[in-house]
């Protein structure tokens, strides 16, 4: 994520119908035509003013607060969080029969957190059902270790030693098209298009910036 302004629209990685039938045509295409355009052309509004923002990445304006004027931290907090996190949620799926378990280290770190897989998928599970209003349910890498925590609004857990791995977005607009008020239904359907590979990359990507 080293783009700068002004941020584009990132394309998904996939077609409109590719997701379905867990996240339908009409619920992706809202979601990121949409939602996810609307917090870009935001962002991109609140930072032309600012040109000494302009050479600094999301990752930048979210986590180096004594760079940004008081005046537009809100605005990057809500609308580049909103761009950082749909970005990650969008690359973090892929189509249910092309989905395979986590292997090899990001397996063993797994297990080592959280006792099992099945462990992991209850924890954050409920994270994200227990997130009141909306927000994220979170896998993350914090020193070393893998946590699951959840975030409200467009809260981004980027930090000193923690970097964000999955998502799993439980705004409305994330699933109400297709299943009203079932969130517990979208979030139990969601698991089947985790995008694991790109999950494992993100987390070798962390270790070698630590090496």
């Amino acid at each position: 994520m080293n783009e700068t302004y002004p941020f584009s629209l990132e394309p998904l990685p996939y077609d409109y119908d590719a997701l379905e039938p867990v996240i339908s045509a009409e619920t992706l295409q809202f979601h990121h035509d949409k939602h996810l355009a609307t917090y870009v052309e935001k962002l991109n509004k609140a930072l032309e003013p600012y040109k000494e923002l302009h050479s600094m990445t999301l990752e930048q304006l979210l986590t180096e607060p004594l760079t940004v004027p008081d005046s537009v931290k809100t605005e990057i907090k809500n609308n580049g969080g909103g761009v950082y996190n749909h970005q990650l949620y969008f690359r973090c799926m892929k189509p249910a029969e092309d989905s395979t378990p986590p292997t090899g280290p990001l397996k063993t770190m797994i297990d080592t957190a959280f006792g099992s897989f099945d462990t992991f998928v209850r924890d954050l599970t409920n994270a994200a059902l227990t997130q009141f209003g909306s927000g994220y349910g979170w896998l993350v890498e914090h020193d070393g270790m893998l946590e699951i925590k959840k975030m409200p609004n467009q809260d981004v857990p980027l930090g000193k030693n923690i970097t964000p791995l999955l998502p799993v977005d439980v705004w409305e607009h994330a699933y109400y098209l297709q299943y009203q008020n079932r969130r517990m239904d979208y979030v139990n359907n969601w698991f089947c298009l985790i995008n694991w590979d790109y999950v494992e990359q993100l987390l070798e990507n962390t270790k070698k910036s630590v090496s």
